[in-house]
């Protein structure tokens, strides 16, 4: 599948999905990790439970993703390689449920991995994460969560691993680069 034809199906399911405000998503997402924080006190903990949750979303967009395309009359063609994968999850995949595209860089040379470049998060509008010392600061030397080491859009890691596990892919996914950390891509 070419690269702009991947972009066209993705957005042509993105303009078939119902929508939901940009702010509001971004808002409710922050009132899980909010809350995420409070009940775990622990930022490893926090991560893994964004993964977690992440994983459970993953799994049923499979679902939701080959139907949507089936009923659109959109064909997805099978995937060959890990490189294909990859152009589906971040060309039609993210387009299609978040209206964003990502894009696909650094394959591995065995074909093993690549990385996925998301230039714009809906998730993290809103959102400033504290340096560790202001994290210490805002702890109080109370041995709280240390909010320097959140990660906050770990739910994507989570949702790809997912998703890719229904299609019988065991994969390993984590976040390299995080905008909120002050690089220039996710």
């Amino acid at each position: 599948m070419s690269k702009s034809s991947a972009s066209a199906s993705g957005h042509a399911l993105w303009s078939k999905m119902p929508k939901a405000n940009a702010e509001l998503f971004a808002l409710t997402y922050g009132s899980l990790v909010t809350e995420l924080i409070r009940d775990y006190d622990n930022a490893d903990e926090v991560n893994s439970q964004l993964d977690r949750i992440g994983h459970s979303i993953g799994v049923r967009c499979v679902d939701e993703f080959l139907s949507k395309a089936e009923v659109s009359g959109i064909n997805i063609p099978p995937c060959q390689t890990m490189k294909d994968t990859a152009d589906v999850v971040a060309r039609i995949g993210f387009r299609m449920f978040l209206g964003v595209s990502a894009e696909v860089a650094n394959h591995a040379p065995d074909g093993s991995a690549f990385s996925l470049f998301l230039y714009d998060n809906p998730l993290s509008i809103f959102v400033e994460l504290p340096t560790a010392e202001e994290a210490a600061a805002i702890n109080g030397g109370s041995g709280g969560c240390d909010l320097s080491k959140i990660k906050y859009s770990n739910v994507y890691c989570g949702v790809i691993r997912g998703a890719l596990e229904q299609v019988n892919l065991k994969v390993t996914c984590r976040f390299v680069k995080d905008a909120l950390r002050g690089d220039e891509v996710n």
